[in-house]
């Protein structure tokens, strides 16, 4: 039985250093703060952390920008044959989707275009959002990226990446000597 398939991947690693957060514990560059600001940073890391991906920027939580607030939401799965990744894209047509795979990284990228306003129209509240958006993922090692498929139906695109069969490990047997 090979453990790896069972060992979950940290699909949004590129995502995240592209997006310029900071690992945990890494220091930008070495000051020393007051008891006080140490507490102060450390709340703001705290609610950072507990409201991420909640949408709560507009209210003063976090450090979402405008990208950020149109990122589509996606589910991961994983059988012994493929991974699946499906991604809510409501509103967004096929042809504005983009899916590219470059290296070890999947990019979905597009944008969910604004329909011509009417005039004879007074909005009071849009809660709808526009323009562009992008996923990036980091593939496993085992993902087979030639044979990578996808299909949009009803607004989720649904990627479907193979996995290449694992390789046994081949054993090679060391001679001990004795040491005189």
């Amino acid at each position: 039985m090979d453990v790896k398939k069972f060992v979950p991947w940290n699909w949004f690693n590129k995502e995240e250093e592209e997006a310029g957060k900071p690992m945990p514990f890494a220091r930008e560059e070495k000051q020393i703060l007051s008891p006080l600001q140490q507490l102060h940073s450390e709340m703001d890391r705290i609610f950072d952390q507990t409201f991420k991906g909640f949408g709560l920027a507009q209210f003063g939580f976090g450090k979402a920008s405008a990208a950020e607030l149109f990122k589509p939401t996606l589910d991961l799965s994983a059988s012994e044959k493929q991974y699946t990744v499906s991604v809510e894209v409501p509103g967004v047509d096929e042809k504005d989707i983009q899916l590219e795979i470059v290296d070890d990284t999947l990019v979905i990228k597009g944008e969910k275009k604004q329909e011509t306003e009417s005039k004879d129209n007074s909005f009071y509240r849009i809660e709808r959002s526009y323009g562009s958006f992008r996923r990036v993922l980091s593939l496993p090692e085992d993902a087979d990226r030639e044979n990578v498929s996808a299909a949009f139906k009803k607004g989720v695109l649904t990627v479907t990446i193979p996995r290449k069969p694992s390789q046994k490990a081949e054993v090679k047997r060391v001679e001990i000597k004795s040491a005189s």
